[in-house]
């Protein structure tokens, strides 16, 4: 079965998703916190997870599932492919009212993402892409910026990225911008809206396999934080960070970077 016949499935969802979730929005839903620093999930989160595992599941039967919002099995480590479900990334900006939170839906087969859908109901901005194929918002053909050089760069990072022990050699003279969501962070690199996108401390793979297929087809590089190649479905579903970035500010970035072990996000 074609990566495209799975992205129109994904695109479907997450507009199915939007409709489920926008309700919710401003309108003070019940939340509870997670615990562990986990952070809070709220009744949107656990129906837009609900409504996506029953329509996926029934349309894939045979592939695996990974939400945050579900209990993890193993038997997805035994599936050729798997979905990588985040219901609200951005709950926190969600539940402040904040218009920067997204559904991010993904299918990996054999830890590689050939299907990725970001969606931000109320910006209503699809971005799309199926490996091979190229990265698309709301259709129109993207591609991450053309910058060769770091400085003046624009990354989307937390303000504890540009802390001085992770830059040994000095921090760049970059400008640091932020958005909530981390799948619209990498989403916005894929468009070539800003430059890089970077996370050092451990990052779940619902919050980063959608968009990191966004960027790799809008022609840009992504690895861990250590500059490995990125794999999904693990046993335990977390990377050690993320640097996406066109491939020259992604060279310079990890050139530079000294990544340290940190707590999961």
């Amino acid at each position: 079965m074609p990566a495209n016949s799975d992205l129109t499935l994904l695109s479907d969802a997450a507009r199915a998703a939007g409709d489920i979730a926008k309700p919710y929005w401003r309108a003070d839903p019940q939340t509870w916190d997670k615990g562990d620093g986990a952070g809070p999930v709220s009744e949107a989160d656990l129906a837009v997870n609900r409504m996506l595992h029953a329509e996926l599941q029934q349309a894939r039967p045979g592939y695996g599932w990974l939400s945050e919002e579900s209990e993890d099995s193993r038997e997805r480590l035994e599936k050729d492919r798997v979905f990588i479900i985040d219901p609200i990334d951005g709950t926190r900006a969600f539940l402040n009212g904040d218009s920067h939170w997204s559904h991010s839906l993904a299918i990996a087969e054999q830890g590689q993402v050939i299907a990725a859908a970001v969606y931000l109901p109320v910006l209503d901005r699809l971005y799309l892409a199926a490996r091979g194929s190229g990265a698309t918002l709301n259709g129109e053909k993207i591609s991450v910026s053309a910058r060769r050089e770091i400085d003046g760069a624009t990354v989307l990072a937390a303000k504890r990225v540009l802390e001085p022990a992770f830059w040994p050699g000095g921090i760049p003279p970059v400008e640091r911008h932020f958005r909530p969501s981390l799948a619209y962070r990498l989403s916005l690199v894929a468009q070539g809206r800003f430059d890089a996108m970077l996370v050092m401390r451990d990052t779940w793979e619902w919050d980063v396999a959608a968009g990191s297929l966004l960027v790799q087809e809008a022609g840009g590089e992504v690895t861990d934080s250590r500059g490995n190649t990125l794999r999904f479905n693990n046993p335990r579903p977390a990377l050690k960070g993320m640097i996406a970035a066109p491939s020259p500010i992604h060279s310079i970035l990890c050139r530079h970077l000294q990544p340290t072990a940190t707590n999961l996000r």
